[in-house]
């Protein structure tokens, strides 16, 4: 296809869901229950107007940043997501290739179709870990300790999934898992009855906040952050027991159905970390979201579904698009509103709408 004729992240949808297995796309598209929160992740954002400024020198704008000491081209990460080879024969590697040739972060899933090394040698780029926590402990602290080996800088732990939350559309489809496209960081888990039986294991039901200290003890120089918070308690708690970051998610509105919208929640999150980076997952499709929620407080958001839909549309390609896409319009959003850098970035540039 035509990448140059796609002209915003919305558009990869329709193209996605030609080229992918009715229950592939069945599971990456899906939400909760009526599907309500995933719903508020897009119209949240336009709750807030934005506050341009003018008569001021934008002859040269920077949209490069950092993200937990991580440089960045752009604040803007791919969400850890799980099963890429359902979207494209290659899977993360091509992921991986289109980000780290862009400058943007990739947060590799545990559950990815090419294992964490793989990845760290196709990608050359920025990027984070993301783990669950298997009952088997010393299986999450290998998982933690290949990726600090493999050169990943950050180790994100998923919160919000001691278990699945009730998706019908998966329901509906079933989730079959090819073998050449199951999870590669695992051994036995190559049949769908195999890959099954370890998704009903995957998540320890017991975890605590006290299990952040041996996360981070595995995790060693290595940042380590939480993600699928939405509430400010759970920040303070977060920040008290040293996590490094917080990503405020609702796992793109498929777990616990009429949660709040990242975006909505992220101010008080803010306000309550402490010393944690903070940064949004959900709902991001346009330059103007990921200004919006540096004005709010975050140091950068992350992309799921929509660089999932590029990926199946156009392989690596669709997702330098697809980044290509975000880059041009975060440049002319922070032209049309004055400023030159990320950091100047201010809560004074948006207001209500």
């Amino acid at each position: 296809m035509d990448l140059e004729r796609i002209l915003n992240l919305n558009q990869f949808e329709a193209h996605a869901r030609e080229q992918m297995e009715p229950y592939a796309f069945a599971y990456y598209c899906g939400g909760a229950g009526d599907e309500i929160t995933m719903r508020r992740n897009l119209d949240a954002w336009n709750r807030f107007s934005l506050r341009p400024r003018v008569f001021v020198d934008i002859s040269s704008v920077d949209i490069s940043s950092s993200m937990l000491g991580t440089p960045v081209s752009m604040p803007v990460g791919f969400a850890p997501t799980a099963l890429h080879k359902l979207a494209h024969p290659d899977g993360e590697l091509a992921s991986a290739r289109a980000t780290g040739e862009a400058g943007a972060l990739i947060c590799l899933s545990t559950l990815s179709t090419y294992s964490i090394e793989e990845v760290a040698k196709a990608g050359g780029g920025p990027r984070w870990f993301q783990v669950y926590v298997h009952k088997d402990r010393e299986l999450a602290i290998e998982l933690v300790q290949r990726a600090v080996a493999s050169g990943y800088s950050g180790i994100v732990v998923t919160a919000d999934l001691p278990a699945p939350g009730y998706r019908e559309r998966e329901f509906a489809h079933g989730l079959t898992v090819p073998e050449d496209a199951s999870p590669a960081n695992f051994p036995n888990t190559a049949t769908e009855e195999e890959f099954n039986d370890y998704l009903d294991h995957l998540h320890d039901r017991s975890l605590t906040w006290d299990d952040l200290s041996w996360m981070r003890e595995a995790a060693g120089e290595v940042p380590v952050l939480v993600k699928g918070l939405l509430t400010e308690e759970d920040a303070i708690l977060a920040n008290e027991h040293g996590a490094d970051g917080i990503i405020v998610s609702n796992h793109g509105g498929r777990q616990l159905d009429r949660s709040p919208a990242p975006i909505d929640v992220l101010e008080e999150i803010v306000q309550a970390a402490g010393e944690c980076e903070v940064f949004l997952d959900g709902g991001v499709r346009r330059g103007i979201d990921v200004v919006t929620a540096l004005a709010l407080g975050a140091k950068g958001v992350f992309v799921g579904r929509p660089l999932l839909y590029a990926l199946a549309a156009g392989g690596e390609e669709g997702v330098g698009r697809a980044l290509e896409l975000l880059r041009a319009e975060i440049e002319n959003a922070m032209t049309l509103l004055g400023v030159t850098r990320v950091d100047e970035i201010t809560r004074a540039h948006v207001g209500p709408n």
